[in-house]
């Protein structure tokens, strides 16, 4: 059964339904955009590699990345696989592909021959560095990607090394997410045009571009500090996290005026002048030991009943195990389990609009009824198990 078939009756089809991706399989960022665009209603079909394409996981079948696909095993080394994904590209809206720059066309898959194929083809690139430029070519990861634009160098502790933000800001933000949108106006502008883009996503750029809000600060001279001494990484001890008596973790977020003063009001601070000019940086290391001294003598479950809902701008700072039972969360339903696996439930959500509800991946479980949609004979000849 298609996908299609099993949206609620009464609804509108999920945004992206009639949407369909050929995905070149990878790690990190080019599957975060596949999922992205299968969450909200896409066919996307994922052409694995022989053997896998993560070795970090031992088990692909619990990978969250690559939910809802369709998916069919080929080896692109094969002349035969790469007139099957050819095929399939003179089907689809789009192709996702992760590979370094000139790797897609030594394949005979770059967008010069398959946009010949397929001029609507949105054809959406997915590297570290881009297409060109000194570094194009060079090994990397999301590490080495938020290191050259000032996003690394601008988190962590004061007179630390920059803490790794995960894999969130190069990978997922600057990387995946910002290829989904990519992708996404492309095929608005494929639609009238009827002329596909090829899209040059690097993950230093996109990360970059995230950077804007504090590139905005240090023009209006409120980013001038190092690493830990500015508004919003961890210099403000109204902008910070602290520990409670029992160990757990909390996170004040008071920025704005009216949030600041109500927090001081909570706690009794109202009146203490070391708190009055909120602004005043030259207090703020003052300020945050008061705090810290503050917050350490209860445990946080006090603290959550005494702040969280006042208007301070109070949260506490759950696990990863702790986020699925938490109130809120449990009240949107924001996480979900498909096949016994955990995972957070698709986002955006769009009123009135089904829900495409995940599936987990199988490895070439789609391989016989793609290759008929094609007319492809002979499949077993150029899979590789």
């Amino acid at each position: 059964m298609k996908k299609s078939d099993c949206f609620e009756s009464g609804l509108m089809r999920p945004v992206l339904d009639g949407v369909r991706v050929i995905e070149l399989a990878g790690i990190g960022p080019a599957p975060f955009c596949g999922m992205m665009l299968a969450d909200h209603g896409a066919e996307v079909i994922r052409i694995d590699r022989p053997g896998g394409s993560d070795p970090l996981l031992q088990d692909q079948r619990r990978d969250i990345l690559l939910r809802s696909r369709r998916s069919i095993t080929l080896d692109l080394k094969q002349p035969e696989a790469i007139d099957i994904v050819c095929s399939l590209a003179e089907t689809a809206d789009g192709i996702i592909e992760g590979f370094r720059p000139g790797v897609a066309e030594r394949l005979g898959l770059g967008p010069d021959v398959l946009m010949q194929r397929n001029p609507k083809l949105v054809y959406g690139r997915m590297t570290g560095w881009g297409q060109h430029g000194p570094m194009s070519k060079n090994a990397g990861h999301d590490l080495n990607y938020i290191s050259i634009n000032g996003c690394l160098g601008a988190l962590g502790k004061e007179g630390e090394p920059p803490l790794p933000p995960l894999n969130l800001i190069g990978d997922y933000g600057g990387g995946g997410m910002m290829l989904a949108f990519g992708f996404v106006s492309a095929l608005l502008a494929a639609r009238q045009s009827g002329l596909g883009r090829v899209i040059d996503c690097s993950m230093a750029e996109g990360s970059a571009v995230l950077m804007a809000g504090m590139w905005s600060l240090k023009n209006n001279e409120m980013w001038e500090q190092g690493r830990g001494q500015n508004l919003l990484d961890g210099g403000a001890p109204f902008y910070s996290c602290y520990a409670c008596a029992d160990g757990r973790l909390i996170a004040i977020g008071a920025i704005e005026a009216q949030f600041y003063a109500r927090l001081l009001e909570l706690l009794g601070l109202a009146s203490d002048p070391l708190f009055a000019a909120q602004h005043d940086q030259t207090n703020w290391p003052a300020m945050k030991v008061r705090l810290t001294e503050i917050f350490a003598s209860a445990p946080r479950g006090i603290w959550t009943a005494r702040l969280q809902h006042h208007d301070c701008c109070y949260t506490e700072v759950l696990t990863m195990d702790e986020a699925p039972t938490y109130d809120h969360n449990r009240a949107r339903d924001s996480y979900l389990k498909a096949e016994g696996w955990l995972q957070p439930h698709p986002a955006p959500r769009f009123e009135n609009t089904s829900v495409v509800l995940p599936k987990m991946w199988q490895r070439d479980s789609d391989r016989t009824q793609i290759l008929a949609e094609i007319g492809a004979d002979d499949p077993h000849r150029v899979v590789a198990d």
